[in-house]
C-alpha cells in the first residue's frame, strides 16, 4: 500500500510467465481481491524470444505496470553451473523449472521492495511443486502472500474459459491443454491426456529435440572445463548462455535428453512429467565423466552424498537454506581440480563420453597400462593375501551366514 492524497491504492506484484495460470491471475486479482494495480514481472532465464515478445503484449494489455527482466547470465552463473558441479538431478530429473523458481521470485520482491508494494503473488497450483519454491522467498518477506490458483480452487478447463469470456489469447485449448515451461536449461510438458502414465506421448510435446531415430550418423563435441564449469565448446572458449544454447541446439538434432518419468513431488503426489533438456543431457554426462578421471575415490564416494542433497534442496526450492550453502562451499572445493575436457558423442538420443583428458588426472598409463614395467605385479600379492580375510575366517569358523 501507499498513499496517493487521499485514496489508498491497492498494488499487488506478480511474478508473470505470459502463460495462461499467470495471464488469468491478472484480471482475478482485480475482480476476486480487490486491487487496484497490478505490476507484472516477467525475468528471462532462457525462454524463447516469442514467448517474452507474446507475455509483453499480454502483460501491456491486461496489466498496469509491466517490467522485464534479463536474468539470463545470473541464472546460468549462479543456479545452473553450481548444479552441474553438483551433477544435479532429482530422480532422474535435470531441475530445469525447480531451479529457476527462486531467480524470478528473487526478482519480484525486489521490484516490489522498490516500488514500496507489500502483496506479491504468483500463479501456481496446490497441487504442484512451484507454490512451495515460490512460496520460500516470499515468505521470508513481509509482504502478504497471494497464490489465486490455489486459493480459488481453480481447474485448468475453467481457467480456458475464463480467459476466452476475458478477451486474452493464450496458446492453450481443451484439445492441447499442454501446460509447457522453458528456460534455458529444460522444457517441461504437462497436462492434458500426459497425466495418464500409460499414455504415450505424441511427438506434437516436443520443441527442442527431433525424434532419437531420426539422427542419421554420430555427432562428436568437446566440452571444456575450469573448476567444474564448461568454458568451451569443440575448443572455442564460450560464455555459459551461449555454451548452453548451441549444445540444445546441436543435441535437440540427435534427439538427446528426453526424459518421460514419474516424479515424486514434495507434497507426496506422484506425477507424470515429461522433460527435454539436451543441453544439460550433455553437459552433466561430461562433467561426471571428468569427476572420475580427477578426483580420488574418497571424494567420489562422499559427494555422491552432497550431490543427492544438493538436488533435493534445489528440488524443493530451498536455495536460502543454511545446509545449501554449506554443500556449495564442499562442492566449490571439490571442483578445483575438475579441469580439462571430455569428448561426446551424440546419435539416437544418446549421449556417451568416448574421451577425457585433463592435466589434474589421476590416472597413470605408465602404471595402469598391461606392458608397465613401473610397478612389480609381485607387489601387489601381500595386499591380495588379506582381500576378503573377514569373509574367509568366517567360513572357516562354519559360519552358516555366508
Amino acid at each position: 500500500m501507499y498513499e496517493t492524497g487521499v485514496a489508498k491504492v491497492s498494488e499487488v506484484v506478480l511474478a508473470y510467465s505470459g502463460g495462461l495460470d499467470t495471464s488469468v491471475c491478472i484480471p482475478l486479482l482485480k475482480e476476486r481481491y480487490g486491487f487496484d494495480r497490478i505490476v507484472t514481472v516477467l525475468v528471462d532465464v532462457g525462454q524463447p524470444r516469442s514467448d517474452i515478445e507474446r507475455g509483453n503484449i499480454r502483460a501491456k494489455q491486461l496489466a498496469d505496470d509491466h517490467y522485464v527482466i534479463d536474468a539470463r547470465e545470473e541464472f546460468v552463473r549462479d543456479y545452473i553451473f553450481p548444479l552441474i558441479k553438483a551433477n544435479g538431478s532429482y530422480e532422474g530429473y535435470v531441475l530445469g523449472t525447480a531451479i529457476a523458481r527462486p531467480l524470478i521470485a528473487k526478482k519480484a520482491v525486489e521490484i516490489a521492495r522498490q516500488k514500496g508494494i507489500k502483496s506479491l503473488a504468483h500463479g501456481c497450483t496446490g497441487r504442484g511443486n512451484d507454490q512451495l519454491r515460490f512460496e520460500a522467498i516470499f515468505r521470508a518477506t513481509d509482504c502478504r502472500v497471494i497464490a489465486p490458483m490455489r486459493e480459488l480452487d481453480l481447474a485448468r478447463e475453467w481457467e480456458i474459459d475464463y480467459a476466452r469470456d476475458h478477451g486474452i489469447e493464450v496458446p492453450v485449448t481443451r484439445d492441447k491443454p499442454w501446460s509447457i515451461d522453458e528456460n534455458i536449461w529444460s522444457r517441461s510438458i504437462e497436462g492434458g491426456k500426459l497425466e495418464d502414465p500409460y499414455f504415450e506421448p505424441p511427438e506434437e510435446i516436443y520443441g527442442w529435440t527431433k525424434t532419437p531415430d531420426a539422427s542419421k550418423s554420430a555427432q562428436i563435441v568437446e566440452i571444456g572445463f575450469a573448476q567444474g564449469v564448461p568454458v568451451s565448446l569443440d575448443g572455442v572458449p564460450m560464455g555459459g548462455v551461449e555454451l548452453i544454447e548451441k549444445l540444445n541446439l546441436i543435441g535437440g538434432e540427435h534427439g538427446v535428453g528426453r526424459t518421460d518419468m514419474v516424479e515424486d513431488r514434495v507434497l507426496g503426489l506422484k506425477a507424470r512429467e515429461n522433460y527435454e533438456h539436451p543441453a544439460a543431457t550433455i553437459l552433466l554426462a561430461a562433467h561426471k565423466d571428468l569427476e572420475h578421471l580427477v578426483l580420488s575415490r574418497a571424494e567420489l564416494r562422499f559427494k555422491v552424498m552432497v550431490d543427492e542433497a544438493w538436488s533435493e534442496m534445489a528440488y524443493m526450492g530451498l536455495v536460502e537454506d543454511p545446509l545449501y550453502s554449506d554443500l556449495n562451499a564442499f562442492l566449490d572445493q571439490s571442483q578445483k581440480r575438475v579441469n580439462g575436457s571430455v569428448k561426446m558423442k551424440l546419435y539416437c538420443g544418446c549421449a556417451t563420453a568416448v574421451g577425457r583428458r585433463s592435466p589434474d588426472a589421476l590416472y597413470a598409463q605408465d602404471m595402469v597400462s598391461f606392458d608397465s614395467q613401473t610397478l612389480s605385479q609381485k607387489d601387489s600379492e601381500g595386499f591380495a593375501k588379506y582381500h576378503g580375510f573377514q569373509a574367509r575366517l568366517l567360513k572357516m569358523k562354519g559360519s552358516k551366514s555366508i
